[in-house]
């Protein structure tokens, strides 16, 4: 299948660029979400889209009976926090090295050489996103940066890009994603060798979602392309090999590193010959102990929560979250008067501590921002937003995708 936005001509500029986001505006704090009327057989059009994970197990991951608004002056706020975040998280990763922090962020030992040896041979890296506290009204706040194995990808790119079209063609969205990732996936090409990358994932059908979307861009950017489970990898004690035998070269794996590493073949994971994508260094920004190093290096920043190891002395309300985590579990919520806690499999490793952020209901609802990045190119890896909403201020993984708009 195609993923076809990248066929279509793209009527609009747009009208967010920096510099002009004001006078696209003239409002000001307009983040609002706005009911809506679903398209008849929505779940048709968002499956031609390429998305089969609307709907898991009877209830609704896709929501378009509502959306958000933003205005040109908030989407370039999001845009420029998202691209100075990103070259902070840099900056943090390199003290995590140059400090050795890897026993305190519950990194094994096993993982140390991989993570600093990728990291001095700079491999390729496509994406990673933010996820942001942010209502109009004062500064977006860093919640956490997934940069290993992010999903809600389609969606964001292509999925509410095709709802623009059919149910706001006047509009703009705050999403190049697409056009983004298919130009990352061309500057690559000198990089992996015979213009080929292999995708592989467990099999989980968002994960699977996701891998197939990601290899169609890689496809039309012209590489050639396979994609199989990633329990289908052999090791023949040389070299890893697809399914057949094939020797393995560039390969995109939506695996967390901190599974890969304990799997049978983590101990060959350094070997040469095989690129990793993402690199083994993005295990020091997806794990929640960047938060207290960004901290540390950027104290009192607007767009960052105060976060510590240990459980804050004073404060009356903190969120406490594993290293380690995933989609929202093993989360505490530290109220005054209660404590709300999500359950899972998450926190062996240990946990962090951040300040509150409380997210501001929306008819009920809570959103938080994933703002994406492309690439790692100074100051411009921001590509666009995606909005997830929860009925309880955690999202988790039974929070809804939300389509947005530029008012």
């Amino acid at each position: 299948m195609h993923f076809r936005r990248a066929q279509r001509v793209r009527r609009r500029a747009h009208r967010w660029v920096r510099g002009h986001g004001e006078a696209a505006s003239g409002r000001g704090v307009v983040v609002r979400r706005v009911p809506a009327c679903p398209r008849d057989g929505w779940q048709r059009r968002v499956e031609a889209a390429g998305l089969s994970w609307h709907s898991p197990e009877g209830s609704s991951y896709w929501n378009e009976s509502a959306f958000y608004e933003f205005s040109a002056r908030e989407v370039e706020t999001l845009e420029r926090v998202t691209n100075e975040l990103a070259e902070m998280a840099l900056a943090a990763a390199q003290h995590i090295i140059d400090k050795e922090l890897y026993r305190r962020m519950g990194i094994p030992d096993a993982a140390v050489a991989l993570i600093e040896n990728s990291w001095d041979a700079e491999p390729p890296s496509l994406y990673g996103r933010f996820d942001f506290a942010y209502d109009g009204d004062g500064p977006p706040k860093l919640l956490e940066y997934n940069a290993d194995t992010p999903t809600s990808l389609l969606e964001a790119a292509v999925v509410q890009w095709f709802w623009l079209e059919e149910t706001h063609a006047s509009k703009d969205q705050f999403n190049s994603i697409h056009e983004r990732l298919m130009a990352q996936w061309r500057e690559l090409i000198p990089y992996l060798p015979g213009r080929h990358v292999d995708f592989c994932s467990a099999d989980d059908e968002e994960d699977l979602m996701t891998v197939t979307y990601l290899l169609d861009t890689a496809t039309q950017a012209g590489l050639s392309t396979a994609s199989f489970l990633i329990d289908e990898i052999g090791w023949d004690g040389v070299s890893f090999l697809a399914p057949g035998g094939r020797t393995l070269g560039a390969v995109f794996k939506l695996y967390p590193w901190e599974w890969m590493v304990r799997e049978e073949f983590g101990a060959h994971l350094d070997s040469p010959g095989v690129i990793w994508m993402e690199p083994a260094w993005k295990m020091l920004l997806s794990n929640k102990g960047l938060l207290p190093v960004l901290w540390k290096l950027y104290p009192n920043h607007p767009n960052l929560l105060e976060a510590s190891w240990e459980p804050p002395a004073q404060a009356s309300s903190w969120v406490k979250k594993p290293l380690l985590g995933r989609e929202g579990a093993n989360v505490t919520m530290h109220l005054p008067a209660a404590e709300l806690v999500t359950e899972g499999d998450y926190g062996e490793e240990g946990f962090v501590y951040q300040a509150l952020a409380p997210l501001k209901s929306f008819d009920g609802k809570y959103p938080v921002i994933g703002s994406w990045v492309i690439g790692h190119q100074t100051g411009e890896s921001a590509a666009g937003i995606g909005i997830r909403e929860s009925g309880i201020p955690i999202t988790t993984n039974l929070s809804q995708f939300v389509p947005h708009l530029i008012g």
